[in-house]
């Protein structure tokens, strides 16, 4: 599959999520402790909100580990909020195209998992997709598909409802035709200034996904540790996997639930699918 992590609070320069964690996700990328795969090298992608009305993108076929420009252009951008993806494909093409995160406007999107029988149900699912964003599909995954259902269901408005609906629809057509645990996701989106993150399988064994603890309260326990007191008290993370070994850093997101992170407050939610 994939790891991914949405990072928002105090502006960082990106190489320190990137390269200096001790688990960074370009570590990751080699060597994935908690993924189905080990290794994440088909891609990776940064999305990051700064003066500009659009997020930046940067996106490449290199394998994260091996890209000079990223390691370029992560020790120059500062950035508040800050999405950031490693791929391991489950059988679509290497491209830029299918490189995450997935842009529409202000909003990202990043996904790790997969619709099972895609390329049976794709067809189906894509006919839905509203005719005006239809041709901003750009790529072949399940992914950016996912991304464009939960647009025509209104992420916009109503992320939380609109993804359920997704969920709801995904599984839907998939047992039409015969799939027994059509979706698997943990899912990340923003505006720039709200994070949603959705961790929720059909067979209920969903992939790993983590959330930071309070950095108030981390300072409190590791007063010699420099790096806690260099963020700001409202600095959120949610991960795929956690990026240290820092005991209570990192809390587990149950199964079945959506994150909600914005200026410092977090909320966790039951999250389903809505048929």
């Amino acid at each position: 599959m994939c790891r991914w992590l949405a990072y928002s609070g105090s502006p960082v320069l990106l190489e320190e999520l990137l390269y200096a964690p001790a688990n960074s996700l370009v570590t990751q990328s080699r060597h994935s402790r908690l993924g189905v795969e080990t290794t994440n090298g088909d891609g990776f992608g940064v999305g990051w909100y700064s003066t500009a009305p659009l997020p930046g993108l940067f996106l490449s076929t290199e394998p994260a580990w091996n890209d000079r420009n990223l390691r370029e252009l992560s020790a120059q951008i500062t950035a508040g909020l800050v999405f950031a993806h490693v791929r391991a494909s489950t059988g679509t093409a290497v491209q830029q195209t299918n490189c995450h995160p997935f842009r529409h406007g202000r909003r990202l999107w990043m996904h790790n998992g997969l619709i099972t029988g895609f390329p049976l149900l794709r067809r189906e699912l894509s006919l839905v997709v509203d005719p005006s964003l239809y041709a901003e599909i750009e790529g072949s995954t399940d992914s950016e598909v996912l991304f464009f259902l939960a647009l025509t269901f209104g992420l916009e408005h109503d992320p939380p409802t609109a993804v359920a609906r997704t969920a709801g629809f995904v599984e839907a057509i998939g047992r039409n035709h015969g799939v027994a645990h059509p979706l698997q996701m943990t899912v990340a989106t923003t505006d720039g200034e709200t994070t949603w993150a959705f961790r929720y399988s059909s067979e209920r064994r969903s992939r790993t996904l983590f959330h930071s603890t309070d950095i108030t309260t981390l300072r409190q326990q590791y007063p010699d540790n420099p790096t806690l007191h260099g963020l700001s008290p409202d600095t959120r993370l949610v991960v795929s996997e956690p990026l240290g070994d820092l005991h209570g850093a990192w809390r587990e997101v149950p199964e079945s639930t959506c994150v909600v992170a914005r200026g410092g407050v977090e909320e966790l939610l039951p999250f389903g699918p809505l048929r």
